[in-house]
């Protein structure tokens, strides 16, 4: 057995590209969304469609390492990818500790950066959600169950990100805030050409990833991720893909052209928002459960929600973050319906308004100041 997942090498390159290593396979690193929190420009989508504060979110993985290697991936090919956990397996409460000891490192410039939002940098230091998916695959973490149920004690909502070649995994995963899996083709052909997947069956998994995503009780989301030219396409099969997995909502978002990614795809893969808008709403006509509830133009992505979540005209797509920490702490069964929260009417609609809109609002905003 290997101790460390990450050679002296890649551990180099990604401190240079500001990450945190922490023990022998997890990483930590600061969100653009949480430092433009702090800097007072506006919260990630994810404040928008479930009232995540994006400056007490911490970005991070529980496993570098991945079974994948995504075309549209920010990664590059020295990354580690592998199909099994062959590495020393770190303790869940070192992993908690460090990894929060590491973000806050990552944020202590800000404290005397003039144009700081002074409130929300003081909240910054405490974090209340953890997006697990920073970079690899965080459900490959063997105890990432503990790690889960430590979040949870300590009041930190959990949003994992898992690429669905381990179905066995999101099986036995206990309750969580929400569970994302990536569906990035809707056959199995495309599926092999963007993933590059390491699994010969991972048409498979990922059906049976879907199967058991419907099994789940607590919040469940699928994201397609769209490249322009490659996979933007077959919007049918994504929905009959989609009804396996009966997810609570649908993130539909642009890929977007940054780090390693850039020297496998182009600029022009890149749609702007209102392809996805466009993209989103003819997925919608073959899903009849669900709505285009929201969106997020800074970030290129429509929110689809099923209709049920839309109560005497208003949606419910927030997340009643402390009711949910006192129902995973009960051991009582629990349900999506049982942490909502109402969405402010600023955050819900479609509004018709595109990328280049958005572009000249910013630089407005930057020339009054």
């Amino acid at each position: 057995m290997q101790t460390s997942m990450i050679s002296d090498m890649q551990r180099k390159l990604w401190e240079k590209q500001h990450y945190k290593i922490v023990g022998n396979h997890s990483a930590v690193k600061t969100c653009g969304w949480t430092k433009n929190m702090i800097k007072g420009e506006g919260g990630c989508y994810k404040l928008t469609f479930y009232g995540i504060m994006s400056n007490q979110c911490m970005q991070m993985s529980t496993s570098m390492s991945c079974a994948n290697r995504c075309t549209f991936c920010w990664r590059d090919e020295k990354a580690p990818v592998s199909k099994e956990w062959k590495w020393e397996t770190d303790d869940p409460d070192f992993i908690f500790e460090k990894s929060k000891e590491a973000h806050q490192r990552l944020l202590e410039g800000y404290g005397g950066y003039e144009k700081r939002n002074k409130g929300a940098f003081e909240k910054s230091k405490i974090i209340k959600h953890v997006a697990l998916s920073l970079t690899g695959e965080p459900i490959m973490y063997p105890r990432i169950n503990e790690l889960i149920e430590r979040f949870h004690k300590d009041g930190v909502s959990t949003f994992l990100v898992t690429n669905a070649q381990y179905p066995e995994q999101i099986k036995n995963l206990k309750p969580i805030t929400q569970l994302y899996i990536s569906l990035d083709a809707a056959t199995k052909d495309l599926l092999k050409e963007v993933d590059k997947p390491l699994f010969l069956d991972y048409w498979e998994r990922l059906n049976k990833s879907l199967k058991y995503m419907k099994r789940k009780k607590q919040r469940t989301c699928i994201r397609l991720t769209m490249i322009k030219g490659i996979n933007m396409k077959d919007a049918e099969d994504y929905a009959m893909m989609i009804k396996k997995a009966d997810p609570d909502f649908i993130e539909v978002k642009a890929y977007v052209f940054v780090g390693a990614s850039r020297e496998r795809l182009e600029m022009d893969n890149m749609p702007l928002h209102e392809e996805v808008v466009e993209f989103s709403r003819i997925l919608n006509k073959y899903l009849d459960e669900y709505d285009l509830a929201s969106e997020h133009i800074p970030s290129r992505v429509v929110l689809l929600a099923k209709k049920k979540f839309k109560k005497n005209n208003e949606w419910y797509t927030w997340i009643d973050f402390k009711k949910f920490h006192e129902l995973a702490l009960s051991g009582k069964e629990f349900s999506t319906e049982d942490y909502l929260l109402k969405t402010p009417k600023s955050f819900v609609g479609i509004s018709g308004r595109g990328t280049a809109d958005y572009t000249k609002e910013r630089k407005l905003a930057k020339d009054i100041q």
